[in-house]
């Protein structure tokens, strides 16, 4: 578990009202699972973030916290879909016999239509634009020939949380206002930053992991291939921090597992558990420092 706690500017802390707090949740495909911990204990705290942003995985669960879904809610429906293969099996089935090719690129590995896939596993919660949200959102996606990141918060709210999503080599690019979107994880993993102005405390959560081994055997061609994206989006995140870190920034304890082992979302679900207890402690004390001024 890595967690850095920066103060808070103090012409910035709040005079008289409660400090507003948001939270920005990083992509890092099953990994992510960790965000329900975080969403938990938030709720145990009787926290509720005035904005959220997401990129990849954390743009979805991100989503469900908006909608005004509880981390309860979301675990349950976690488990109840991608954390239980028959239900994957049978969801993706939904998708229909004679058009289910099409829902998953005919079975091509890197042509998957995500749009339809998450359509078949997203809550019912989750609304379909961005204007029925509970908590204001802010989606990161890669304008992929823009070569820039792009911030959605408007119009259709899942089809950005497909593009946000769209893993390059993996999934389809969604095609938004003209422009060709891939996975908002390329520019920005975890992006805090686009929170800042609407909050006094920004809580960024890291899950994009790193490559591990014994460092003498080279990667087989899958993880190489996950492996470098993950080393690209840390030397984003370590940037990011230099310049204008948030001010809990907490890793859970996921980095074992896999991208695509959503299928462990229990285990992931009980090695995510510890971060509950340093978000409380790190929040407490940013609250406190706040409470002072």
């Amino acid at each position: 578990m890595t967690t850095r706690l920066s103060l808070p500017e103090t012409d910035r802390l709040p005079k008289g009202r409660t400090p507003r707090v948001a939270i920005a949740f990083g992509g890092g495909g099953a990994r992510g699972i960790a965000h329900i911990a975080v969403i938990e204990a938030l709720d145990e705290m009787g926290i509720r973030p005035v904005a959220i942003a997401g990129s990849s995985i954390g743009a979805i669960f991100g989503a469900g916290m908006a909608a005004g879904m509880s981390g309860a809610e979301i675990r349950d429906h976690t488990l109840e879909t991608i954390g239980n293969r028959n239900a994957v099996l049978n969801r993706l089935w939904s998708l229909g016999p004679s058009s289910m090719r099409d829902g998953v690129g005919g079975f091509r590995l890197g042509h998957f239509n995500l749009e339809r896939i998450l359509g078949a596993f997203l809550p019912v919660q989750v609304p379909d634009t961005f204007d029925t949200l509970q908590i204001p959102l802010k989606i990161a996606v890669t304008d992929y020939y823009g070569q820039a990141e792009a911030i959605l918060q408007e119009g259709d709210l899942r089809q950005a949380i497909a593009a946000s999503a769209a893993i390059p080599g993996l999934f389809m690019a969604v095609r938004i206002n003209g422009r060709v979107m891939v996975d908002g994880g390329i520019f920005n993993p975890v992006p805090w930053k686009h929170v800042m102005p609407e909050s006094d405390i920004v809580i960024g959560i890291d899950v994009v992991g790193a490559p591990e081994g014994d460092g003498t055997h080279p990667p087989n061609r899958f993880d190489s291939m996950f492996g470098a994206s993950q080393l690209m989006m840390q030397g984003a995140i370590s940037l990011a921090m230099k310049l204008h870190p948030p001010h809990l920034f907490l890793r859970p304890s996921v980095n074992r597992f896999r991208v695509l082992d959503f299928l462990k979302a229990r285990e992931i679900l009980a090695e995510a558990e510890g971060v509950k207890d340093e978000l409380k402690r790190g929040l407490e004390a940013l609250l406190s420092v706040t409470d002072r001024v």
